[in-house]
């Protein structure tokens, strides 16, 4: 096919969102919706790729940077007409297809986007393709009004549409594909007549039309046309795609207990016969081996989780955590930056930050690894097969040796030599009679 161009408009000022946030850098399984596009558009291999701003552009820009996108402003707002003009200089000397596609519709598919540059190539050679979808409630889209086959009467905003046109269900998603030199020669044909007094990017349509080019409609699955202009439409997009994430997982060879209940990030990877209990959530960066289990309630993000490894319930995974083959990770433990190795085991009420913790090695319950002194961070190592008792504190930097113990309720300062006892513990006396005596005193008091 012919080298291809997109460009995304993200200029709208989105006020219904109530938002400091721009619209379109609003997140959608932890990751904005202007980046879900710009994935979709570098996997094709886009030539170039303009970024229409305008209100709050500072934000957009900002979000750009490490991204191969160029941007064009639209100071004013004067609909998507006048808004895709603006990117007339950032493409100038280009000639192939152009996409044009919207910074808050985040979910076109890559296929989808091919499928319309094959449209505009074919041998009949329409001015434009359109497109577009049937979503459950079309609201207030455009209508696309259809002649012979897939080719273009009328498509006409909801604001100046009839009652018979207003009851087509075929509606206009604003996506469309033209040639670089047609698209331009034509917007400077359109006009502003309207209810809103805007131009408007549809009125191409039937310019080409007129000039015996024609349009067509390339007809979609309603979630890939879905876009966002307020929190409960975020929501709702949010909640369609962990549906299709879920299902996604389930045809994969992962078992979901109760899929409703599981969140998905969206590079989430899962191995061939994970399990996932109910109420579990997945951050950005996590990726579970073969055969692992997670447990209920727990929630992740920036790690890896081992093969056969079991993580919860109950538990919390930050980034740079790291559970090797058969590892567990029990109740109410948290994991920062620290790598567990193969068979190595915490199983309740533990922090573990900063530290490096040998195959086999034992985290007793209560155990912290105090990395922290207000200013920076310090690892602890605890090497193989050691056992932590019970209680401990383990303050770094500090070094634990293979197949050391630490008794329980110790506060370990300096290091424990390999296969050696290290101890804190102050030596316990016993006074007989005290707690009689004492409860009598305070009795006396409290008379």
């Amino acid at each position: 096919m012919n080298p291809f161009s997109v460009i995304i408009l993200a200029a709208g000022q989105g006020t219904r969102m109530r938002s400091d946030t721009h619209k379109v850098l609003h997140p959608i399984a932890g990751r904005p919706m202007l980046e879900h596009l710009l994935d979709t558009v570098d996997r094709l291999g886009a030539e170039r790729r303009v970024v229409v701003v305008g209100k709050g552009r500072e934000q957009v820009e900002a979000a750009l940077t490490g991204h191969d996108a160029m941007i064009a402003v639209q100071e004013e707002q004067k609909g998507t007409g006048h808004a895709v003009q603006q990117a007339q200089g950032a493409l100038g000397g280009f000639d192939g297809t152009v996409i044009i596609l919207y910074g808050d519709t985040p979910f076109v598919a890559a296929e989808t986007l091919d499928a319309m540059r094959e449209r505009l190539e074919a041998p009949d050679q329409p001015g434009v393709v359109v497109l577009a979808s049937c979503p459950a409630d079309p609201g207030a889209y455009g209508r696309v009004i259809l002649g012979e086959k897939d080719s273009i009467a009328r498509m006409v905003e909801y604001r100046d549409a009839n009652p018979a046109e207003r009851a087509v269900r075929l509606c206009n998603s604003g996506m469309m594909a033209v040639r670089a030199g047609d698209l331009f020669r034509w917007l400077g044909q359109v006009g502003n007549t309207n209810a809103a007094g805007e131009y408007y990017l549809p009125d191409i349509v039937m310019i080409a039309t007129e000039e015996g080019r024609g349009a067509v409609a390339i007809e979609t699955d309603a979630w890939q046309t879905a876009g966002v202009n307020s929190r409960a439409e975020l929501a709702a997009l949010e909640h369609d795609w962990q549906q299709r994430r879920r299902q996604r997982a389930l045809e994969e060879g992962a078992t979901l207990i109760d899929p409703d209940s599981v969140w998905f990030s969206f590079d989430t990877e899962l191995g061939r016969d994970v399990t996932i209990e109910p109420h579990v959530v997945f951050g950005p960066g996590v990726a579970i081996a073969y055969r692992a289990t997670i447990r209920a309630f727990s929630h992740m993000e920036g790690a890896k989780v081992g093969a056969q490894a079991e993580v919860g319930p109950f538990a919390r995974l930050r980034p740079g955590a790291e559970l090797g083959r058969g590892t567990r990770v029990g109740n109410f433990v948290e994991v920062k930056k620290a790598r567990l190795g193969d068979g190595a085991k915490a199983n309740h009420l533990s922090y573990l930050g900063d530290a490096e913790i040998g195959a086999g090695a034992n985290i007793g319950a209560g155990t912290i690894t105090c990395n922290y002194d207000g200013f920076f961070k310090y690892r602890t190592r605890i090497g193989e097969r050691a056992f932590i008792g019970s209680n401990s504190a383990l303050v770094a930097p500090v070094n634990i040796g293979d197949g050391a113990i630490v008794g329980a309720g110790s506060v370990v300062t300096r290091d424990v030599a390999a296969d050696a006892l290290g101890v804190t513990r102050a030596e316990q006396k016993s006074l007989g009679g005290w707690a009689a005596r004492f409860r009598e005193r305070q009795g006396a008091k409290a008379k």
